[in-house]
C-alpha cells in the first residue's frame, strides 16, 4: 500500500501527538522531558502555519505514520530565510521509507516558500538512521556540540547539518 504525504490537518492531532510522545519518553531525537498535550501540540502547529510554514504528514491506510515540519531557526529576522527541520515516524512505521518521504516533500515545501538553507539538529550523535538520512538528502555535517543535552542518565550531543535550498546564497531573496 502507498504512502500519502499530505498537508497535516487538525484531524491528525491525535496521532502526531501520539508519535511525538513516544519520542519524548522513549528517544532522544527530541530534548523535551515531558510530551506536550493534544491542546499543546495544536497550539504550536498553528503556530507554524500561521508563520507560513510547511507541516506534513505521512499516511497509509488512513493511519498516520509520521509527520515533518519546518520552522524557524532561529527567531532574529535575518534569520527568515533558514529553517530547521522535525521530522517524527512512529516506531512501527521506522526503517520504511516513510523519513525519507517525508523529509523529501518537507525540502520542496520550504524551497517552494522562498526559504533558502534547511538546518537539522540532530538530537543525538548516536542517532544514525537521522544521520544517514539527512546525508542521503544532500545535508552536510557542519558541528557536533557535546555535551548538549542530558536525558535518559546521560549527556547527548547534538549533529548539525545543514541543506542549500533552491538559490541558497547565490541571489537576493525574495521578501517571505
Amino acid at each position: 500500500m502507498d504512502t500519502i504525504i499530505r498537508p497535516s490537518t487538525g484531524a491528525d492531532l491525535a496521532a502526531i501527538t501520539a508519535i511525538y510522545a513516544d519520542a519524548v519518553t522513549f528517544g532522544t531525537a527530541s530534548f523535551e522531558l515531558e510530551p506536550p498535550t493534544e491542546p499543546e501540540m495544536a497550539g504550536r502547529r498553528a503556530a507554524l502555519l500561521e508563520g507560513g510554514f510547511p507541516y506534513l504528514v505521512a499516511e497509509r491506510a488512513g493511519a498516520v505514520l509520521g509527520y515533518a515540519y519546518a520552522g524557524p531557526y532561529r527567531s532574529r529576522p535575518a534569520y527568515r530565510f533558514t529553517v530547521e527541520d522535525s521530522v517524527y515516524v512512529a516506531r512501527p512505521a521506522q526503517g520504511q521509507g516513510v523519513g525519507r518521504a517525508l523529509l523529501s516533500a518537507l525540502i520542496d515545501a520550504a524551497e517552494a516558500r522562498g526559504f533558502r538553507l534547511m538546518i537539522a539538529v540532530i538530537g543525538d550523535k548516536e542517532s544514525a538512521g537521522s544521520i544517514r538520512l539527512h546525508r542521503s538528502l544532500g545535508f552536510m555535517p557542519v558541528g557536533v556540540l557535546e555535551p548538549v543535552g542530558y536525558k535518559h542518565g546521560r549527556w547527548l550531543a547534538s549533529v548539525l547539518m545543514q541543506r542549500v535550498l533552491g538559490e541558497g546564497a547565490s541571489t537576493p531573496p525574495a521578501q517571505l
